[in-house]
């Protein structure tokens, strides 16, 4: 577990940094960094300047935290996320998550850039997280626990809060985009899936399959924090479609749904 003097020592610096201390934490996905821009009088703070903090490697990952207003809400945005992928540990991965919770943030809306599995899915399609599968092998978990950031056996029956995930269902409605809601798989990548493991994924029950969220979303619901998550379905998993997958097909995708995207998350924050 990542160490609490650390997590204090950057907090103490960005305290220094914003105006006013937010209530909710976005985290932004491949291609999904667009929502930071949508921020009112923004203080952009680069990953390299904050003490203890990774700096991402991956391209549509623009590598700062935005603190703002966002539909009259304080909000903090990492534009730009860690993967374990990278070669960080799932400590350091999730860091940000224990930062935003020292800052003041008790609500949290992760999102992602995912392929699908459920075969009635389609590239563009958004996704409410109704539930996840840890298939990293791996838990940010692990280790000594400190009580006074969260309990040694954390209960994960519903992840997702229902309040929120209803409110994103509203939301979208009354948008007229069609949103999906299913089971969101974790995976460490950085190799897409191979076609046998989307059919194994889909025999588990996954309906999209991914390379982040869940050791996120898993330190968030330790330390407290009221969870949303949303998927961009970038394109159909391996096997279900004849053709190669490419990082720049799911950053593709991700700007060709913006305006739905921004519409459904702005509207849930207004609200939340």
């Amino acid at each position: 577990m990542a160490d609490k003097q650390l997590i204090q020592q950057t907090a103490d610096f960005l305290k220094t940094k914003m105006n006013e201390g937010p209530s909710i934490g976005l985290i932004l996905g491949s291609g999904l960094g667009v929502l930071a821009d949508e921020i009112e009088n923004p203080v952009k703070v680069r990953y390299e300047d904050i003490p203890n903090f990774p700096v991402s490697t991956v391209a549509g990952h623009a590598g700062q935290l935005v603190f703002g207003t966002l539909e009259g809400k304080q909000v903090v945005a990492m534009q730009g996320r860690f993967h374990y992928y990278e070669g960080y540990s799932m400590d350091v991965v999730t860091f940000p998550v224990r930062v935003m919770k020292a800052i003041g943030v008790n609500q949290i809306v992760v999102t992602n850039a995912a392929g699908g599995v459920n075969e009635s899915f389609e590239a563009g399609h958004l996704m409410i997280i109704n539930d996840h599968i840890n298939n990293m092998g791996d838990s940010p978990l692990i280790g000594p626990n400190d009580e006074t950031m969260g309990v040694r056996f954390p209960d994960m029956s519903n992840v997702y809060s229902e309040r929120l995930r209803k409110l994103a269902r509203e939301k979208a409605e009354s948008l007229g985009i069609d949103i999906q809601e299913g089971v969101y798989v974790g995976n460490t990548g950085p190799a897409y899936e191979t076609p046998a493991e989307v059919r194994m994924l889909r025999t588990l029950g996954a309906d999209a399959v991914g390379m982040s969220t869940v050791p996120e979303v898993m330190v968030a619901r330790h330390a407290g924090l009221e969870v949303l998550g949303i998927s961009c379905i970038s394109n159909m998993a391996a096997g279900i479609l004849p053709q190669p997958l490419t990082h720049d097909e799911v950053m593709e995708t991700t700007e060709r749904v913006k305006a739905d995207f921004l519409g459904v998350i702005k509207a849930i924050v207004k609200e939340m």
